[in-house]
């Protein structure tokens, strides 16, 4: 039986994770590089760092608004057409930032695209939970999941190149920025609806076999689940409920540091864009590693709280020592430590909804918990933003931060997951 798991899991992670890693790569650098554009349309606009604060996050309101109705959506049409589609959608809202104006056009484009990208990360966590096996699941999820810090590697020095563009063709570099970044989205969109399969028993590309074997041992684990198959289910769970305010805190800082990383970068070195793009790409490398070794040891052990928690108590301690940094250099060794651990509890983390709930409470539940915890990535940005403009300084934000992450971690220990 092992033998055959492993050969159908290696088959389908080389089949559909490098694919939906690459999907997820566009999804976060078009929600995550107005961080660089701040860097340029702040002053072009006279926006202030609470205004700049309120409109990253906004993203997320539309994003908590849209998740559920969004992935109901998808396990009513099938994730292909579905994904497919808000690709597309968020393509052109991300694009369409290049006619931002002041506060209100900021507001309103960042909010459609959240609501725009809002079933996309929910709709593939089901996705992949429809056609992994749950021992696989962590470490397939963190593969998955790289994709956000490496879009912050590939993300933060292709930004700062293209910040450079500054008044070619009469368009400001940050206006230049968002619309090459917006077509990527819409061309992949077009490319999901001939690649991905919606069910592993249309899956032409497994062998028999092997497709036989895995329809039934995932028809199996279906059966074993206890959670209900309704909506309702997952919302009268306490432990989805837990596990949302887990994802919370994690968001407050993954978003936090990330949409206000470029500017924290400029305050403490005066870099050129291209050098800040460079050295904020230095936190991601480091996490991308770890989140794989820490979801790989998750699957091994079985043991799920822990390897969320304990990443979440040293990302905590990092962000106090960046509070009191002064230098670039401290400053981003320290935040390098946070975001390891802020990533390095995503793969842990999301093997325990999915061993929770069946059916469409599984749609629901996922759907409920990543709305729920993004609002932290309206929080994390705007609490930053408000601190520094009463301060002047990144060092109560970034304490603030610190709180909402530790919190996380001793939340995520009272939780258990369904394969526990």
């Amino acid at each position: 039986m092992y033998e055959i798991e492993a050969v159908v899991v290696r088959r389908l992670t080389w089949r559909l994770v490098p694919f939906l890693f690459l999907l997820y790569i566009v999804a976060y650098l078009d929600r995550i590089n107005v961080g660089f554009a701040a860097l340029q349309m702040r002053q072009q606009l006279a926006l202030t760092d609470a205004v700049y604060g309120l409109g990253a996050g906004m993203f997320f309101a539309g994003y908590f608004f849209f998740q559920v109705p969004s992935n109901l959506a998808l396990q009513r049409v099938g994730a292909r057409r579905w994904i497919a589609l808000l690709m597309t959608v968020w393509g052109v809202i991300s694009a369409a930032m290049v006619l931002v104006r002041g506060p209100r056009s900021f507001y309103l484009l960042r909010f459609l695209l959240g609501a725009a990208e809002a079933g996309f990360f929910p709709g593939v966590i089901l996705y992949l939970k429809n056609w992994f096996p749950a021992r696989a699941r962590a470490r397939t999820v963190a593969r998955f999941m790289t994709a956000a810090p490496l879009s912050g590697v590939v993300g933060g020095p292709l930004s700062g190149a293209f910040l450079g563009l500054h008044l070619t063709s009469g368009l400001a570099g940050w206006q230049w920025m968002f619309l090459l970044e917006g077509i990527p989205a819409v061309l992949l969109g077009a490319i999901v609806l001939v690649y991905l399969v919606d069910r592993p028993e249309d899956a032409r590309w497994l062998p028999h076999a092997e497709r036989d074997w895995l329809v039934e041992a995932l028809r199996r684990e279906r059966a074993e689940i206890t959670g209900g198959a309704g909506v309702f289910a997952a919302l009268r769970s306490g432990r989805i409920w837990m596990l949302a305010l887990v994802y919370f805190g994690l968001n407050t800082v993954s978003y936090g540091v990330s949409l206000w990383l470029p500017t924290l970068i400029r305050s403490l070195s005066g870099m050129s864009n291209f050098a800040v793009g460079m050295m904020s790409a230095i936190p991601y490398v480091a996490a991308a590693v770890a989140m794989v070794a820490v979801g790989l040891h998750s699957d091994r052990s079985g043991e799920r709280r822990w390897h969320t928690a304990m990443p979440a108590f040293a990302g905590a301690l990092a962000l106090t020592g960046a509070a009191y940094s002064t230098s670039v250099g401290p400053a981003i060794l320290a935040i390098s430590v946070a975001v390891l651990g802020v990533f390095s509890m995503m793969g842990p983390f999301w093997a325990m909804p999915t061993g929770l709930l069946s059916g469409t409470a599984a749609a629901a539940g996922i759907a409920f918990i990543n709305s729920v915890g993004n609002l932290g990535g309206f929080v994390g940005p705007y609490v930053i933003g408000l601190v520094r403009t009463s301060t002047g300084q990144f060092k109560g934000g970034l304490l603030l931060v610190s709180a909402a992450l530790a919190a996380s971690g001793a939340v995520a220990l009272m939780a258990r997951s369904g394969n526990e």
